[in-house]
């Protein structure tokens, strides 16, 4: 055998056992299995309204809400980024002092963001990112003729978090957690000072889009719920606050609601027919919260 052929074959001998260790050491490939936190909530409590398109007066009275929330970590990077879907549904109904006038709204909400996760100490951990989302709605008066409603509509960017805490009741699972979010940009509708709906039906639509920012459109929505777990399904009690409000055109709309939350919560993993169940041993499970 020639030398440099005897010389190759030494290396590779010699080598054998650094790639043998080398090989062991390395970690196996896992699947990512990334289950949907879905959740249902109902929301019952109180409103305040005030909307000088329509009545110079402060509105109080019940609001009720139906909120589907969506939660999962993200593909590209599950341990570190989450992403979240919320799509909502609003109804208030006020009067005003000399309850001899009421304001009705509804509003019909959506919103998709991402939010950057840390694992905390103690068993918290919290989240930071943005969210684009966009709402529209409908203020009306049972008293007035000329102006029976008020549209709200707006499109904009957010900024949001959470903390999120998992613990014990006893010795029940639960998961305590805080969610907040508010505009930062965006553009909003709004007519004129008396201008009528009417007018802008025949073709008046200058002036209808505003740039908004927290000075002109401010909306704080904050969400603190805890989890009760059990087993497959998770039973959620909470509370909510809403602050929205607008200014332009000399035009001041307040919209304030507090309620109770009850709903249901739970981890689904959706599952490909052609690929059937994942390897368990080969897999790591990474959740939403």
């Amino acid at each position: 055998m020639p030398f440099s052929k005897r010389f190759l074959a030494v290396l590779a001998v010699a080598a054998l056992p650094f790639a043998t260790v080398m090989s062991a050491s390395e970690p196996e490939a896992t699947e990512v299995i990334r289950p949907v936190n879905s959740s249902y909530m109902l929301e019952a409590g109180s409103s305040h309204l005030a909307d000088t398109y329509l009545s110079g007066l402060k509105y109080v009275g019940w609001n009720v809400a139906f909120q589907y929330e969506r939660t999962q970590a993200m593909k590209f990077s599950p341990d570190l980024w989450r992403q979240q879907l919320l799509i909502g549904v609003e109804g208030s109904g006020a009067d005003n002092p000399a309850r001899n006038s009421t304001l009705y709204y509804a509003n019909l909400s959506a919103s998709w963001g991402m939010y950057r996760r840390w694992e905390l100490p103690h068993g918290f951990a919290a989240g930071v990112g943005g969210s684009a989302g966009g709402n529209i709605g409908v203020v009306y008066s049972n008293r007035n003729s000329n102006n029976p409603a008020s549209v709200k509509a707006d499109i904009t960017v957010n900024a949001g978090g959470f903390v999120a805490w998992r613990t014990r009741l006893w010795r029940m699972p639960v998961l305590l957690r805080w969610q907040t979010s508010m505009p930062l940009t965006g553009v909003f509708f709004s007519p004129e000072y008396d201008e009528l709906y009417y007018e802008i039906y025949l073709g008046n639509h200058s002036g209808l889009a505003h740039w908004g920012w927290p000075g002109n459109l401010f909306r704080w929505d904050n969400l603190v719920t805890a989890d009760l777990d059990f087993s497959n399904t998770r039973l959620r009690l909470g509370f909510r606050s809403r602050i929205y409000s607008t200014q332009v055109n000399s035009l001041t709309t307040r919209i304030f609601s507090y309620a109770f939350v009850l709903g249901v919560t739970g981890d689904w993993m959706s599952l490909s027919p052609r690929r059937g169940m994942p390897d368990q041993k080969a897999s790591r499970v990474v959740y939403a919260y």
